[in-house]
């Protein structure tokens, strides 16, 4: 990729709290105009990395970047970047316009471009008419989309957003989602969004960082992370998943369940032992005679748009996801094409027995 695309460089960032270190050697670029997101559970880190590249907070070691500048010890009022906070910290004694023009004021830009720059943005999040409104009485949703149009209004180049729409009932949150694509879009300016929702994730992002311990675990793609993760915790946290413990025997063949399957996948060690993930929607439920796997169906749930079954093979509870229901208590058989196994290395963690 052109360097001239590189807005953000992360490098070598490391951050200690009380010696305790919550971010580990980071390196990570973010290109102009993306919609990256820093995804992963509770104290993985992610909160941190945002706070540094807004200037919250100073890395141990390492540098920030901005446009080949290096601004890893300016303030953040001197970068430009603005934040949109988990909780929006509106002004309520102000009104929707005042909330939104607060930054414009205090730099003492004339009244008619701070009046034509707040009705943009009440134009962009859908607000107009709203001008006179006290921000108590709107929802939560629209308090959320002031909160937006406030760090909007000043034109940053980059908008960091810390798991702000974690407050918002599930309808809501993905109304949000698909909004705050849009204004991305329709900005043309870049976003840095932090979640440990993976589908939150999934359906905003142009590229996804995945952290735990303070680690990047993989940078992708939404499509690339979902059919290619890298290791087991990546794989468990986007989506839902099938993974079994196996061995390669020889490329594009693995072993699992006691039997071989025909796989696509290459580069191992004869018989390494290996994860092999198979996502619920790409097992298909067959008759007996003709499956490799066999079992029974212990449960049914109906999840909307398809059926959740939990299919005891005896040796392994295989999720499975189908638009046809099969009930409770039948014999079922199940196979999948090469394509949809996919077979990882394992991590240290798991190489010397721990826990992911």
């Amino acid at each position: 990729m052109s360097q001239e695309n590189r807005l953000i460089l992360l490098e070598d960032i490391s951050k200690d709290f009380d010696r305790h270190t919550v971010l580990s050697d980071i390196n990570l670029y973010i290109k102009k105009n993306e919609f990256l997101t820093l995804l992963g559970p509770s104290g993985c880190g992610k909160t941190t990395m945002l706070r540094i590249i807004g200037g919250f907070e100073f890395p141990t070691t390492g540098r920030v970047l901005f446009d080949g500048k290096d601004i890893t010890d300016e303030p953040p009022y001197k970068r430009r970047v603005n934040t949109v906070f988990q909780k929006y910290a509106l002004f309520p004694h102000l009104n929707v316009f005042e909330n939104i023009a607060f930054g414009l004021k205090i730099a003492k830009l004339p009244k008619a471009e701070i009046t034509s720059r707040v009705g943009k943005m009440l134009e962009l999040v859908n607000l107009l008419g709203y001008e006179k409104r006290s921000v108590d009485s709107l929802s939560g949703g629209q308090q959320q989309r002031i909160a937006i149009a406030r760090a909007l209004v000043n034109e940053p180049e980059v908008l960091l957003l810390d798991e702000p729409l974690a407050a918002l009932d599930y309808k809501l949150r993905k109304g949000m989602q698909l909004e705050l694509k849009r204004m991305q879009q329709a900005l043309g300016i870049t976003f840095i969004f932090v979640t440990h929702d993976q589908e939150e994730a999934l359906t905003m992002s142009d590229t996804i960082v995945v952290m735990k311990d303070g680690l990047i675990r993989q940078i992708g793609t939404p499509k690339h992370i979902y059919d290619e993760p890298k290791d087991a915790f990546v794989a468990n946290f986007i989506g839902e998943s099938n993974i079994i413990r196996g061995t390669m025997p020889k490329d594009k063949l693995v072993r699992f369940c006691g039997l071989d399957f025909e796989c696509v996948d290459f580069g191992f060690e004869k018989d390494e032992p290996v994860n092999v993930l198979i996502r619920p929607e790409d097992l298909v439920i067959t008759d007996t005679d003709d499956a490799p796997l066999k079992g029974v169906v212990r449960s049914v749930i109906f999840k909307g748009v398809h059926y959740e079954m939990v299919i005891d093979a005896g040796n392994y509870l295989w999720k499975v996801h189908s638009t046809v229901m099969v009930p409770e208590n039948s014999k079922v058989g199940l196979s999948v094409v090469p394509f949809n196994i996919h077979v990882m290395k394992l991590t240290d963690d798991e190489l010397t027995g721990d826990e992911l």
